[in-house]
């Protein structure tokens, strides 16, 4: 129960001493020209307090999250004050390796190689002049991935290529933004726009006794025009 009324003090307390748009230090509450901000997803930080509210025991620490889609980092960088270009970014590149013992003398190796990169860039525009700014804009984003199997065994070898996916799509937004500390804030979102994805047909070689055998997979596509929640949560920004 203290630590309910503790925590329903500091909000109240930090509510009130942020009526103008500068804290007690002269810091400026809203974000300005040239500041740049990483977003974060807030449920952690939200469990977290709704948890000490409530009394709960095994109240995890918060941590960070994809703001949107995962291994995808979300960024601003304020034009002005009512203008933000927006920024996402994956660059995800990576092979494993693996080796097991068949025998005493022969082992079988797998190496898998894989790639995932999302770029994704637009304009935000702010409405309001309080703490609660509404915000409107658009953006396009651009996905490429792939993978590849490659096994080395006793007497042959196969390789597994899966089908190379590309994905594009284009959306305008509508959403809010609460300035709760300085430089700091909670925001959603809703938006609206095209999805295209298309991947490509999959591919299986097995190779014994250098005889080859290749079978082929089949190819996918899909396309959407309809209303979307990016994130699905609740987002925590960080201006700096």
């Amino acid at each position: 129960m203290k630590k309910g009324l503790l925590i329903v003090a500091m909000m109240i307390g930090v509510t009130a001493s942020a009526q103008d748009f500068n804290s007690k230090k002269g810091t400026a509450i809203l974000p300005e020209a040239g500041d740049c901000s990483i977003g974060i997803g807030a449920t952690s930080t939200l469990n977290y307090f709704g948890n000490l509210l409530n009394g709960s025991a095994a109240n995890a620490a918060p941590s960070f999250g994809w703001q949107g889609a995962t291994n995808v980092i979300s960024g601003k960088y304020m034009k002005d004050a009512n203008t933000a270009y927006r920024v996402n970014v994956r660059l995800g590149f990576g092979t494993t390796k693996t080796s097991v013992p068949d025998s005493g003398t022969t082992t079988t190796d797998t190496k898998v190689a894989s790639h995932n990169v999302n770029l994704g860039a637009g304009i935000q525009k702010y409405r309001g002049k309080g703490r609660v700014r509404g915000f409107y804009g658009a953006e396009a984003n651009i996905g490429l991935g792939g993978s590849k199997t490659t096994v080395d065994f006793t007497g042959g070898s196969s390789e597994d290529k899966a089908g190379s996916t590309f994905s594009f799509g284009v959306r305008g937004f509508l959403g809010a933004e609460y300035f709760f500390a300085p430089k700091m804030s909670l925001s959603g979102e809703f938006g609206w726009g095209l999805n295209l994805s298309s991947t490509g047909a999959s591919e299986s070689t097995t190779t014994i006794g250098g005889a080859s055998t290749t079978v082929k997979g089949g190819k996918s596509s899909s396309f959407g025009f309809e209303t979307d929640n990016a994130g699905g949560s609740i987002n925590l920004n960080f201006y700096f």
